[in-house]
């Protein structure tokens, strides 16, 4: 699958795409919402984990500018965030995302999203 990682903190983007990496995806990473955004529009990955708290573009920005162009409709966005209050997850959910995971992702987490889509 084409994953596309995105994280301000560099440490957490580079240790969940190695893992992703290591199940056999082909993984890129960006580091903030506007590196995220090129990134997509480049290469359309099949799927986006994305941090929400990242300045400046933000990953409920990143989500709604990509909804908005063509050829984005079928890619999967997913909420990675140290917070999972039901406040968190109604709000992910309502700006399009697929999926909301807590930081730290565990490895059983991930392979169950990855298996659900």
């Amino acid at each position: 699958m084409r994953i596309l990682v995105v994280d301000d903190n560099l440490d957490a983007a580079e240790a969940l795409a190695l893992l992703l990496r290591y199940m056999g995806n082909d993984v890129r990473v960006a580091h903030d919402g506007r590196s995220a955004l090129e990134a997509a529009r480049l290469e359309p990955p099949q799927l986006v984990l994305l941090d929400l708290g990242m300045p400046g573009v933000d990953g409920y920005d990143v989500v709604a500018r990509l909804r908005r162009e063509d050829g984005f409709g079928e890619i999967r966005f997913v909420a990675v965030t140290g917070s999972g209050m039901p406040e968190d997850l109604r709000r992910t959910r309502e700006a399009g995302f697929s999926a909301h995971l807590v930081k730290p992702v565990s490895t059983d987490a991930l392979r169950e999203l990855l298996e659900r889509f």
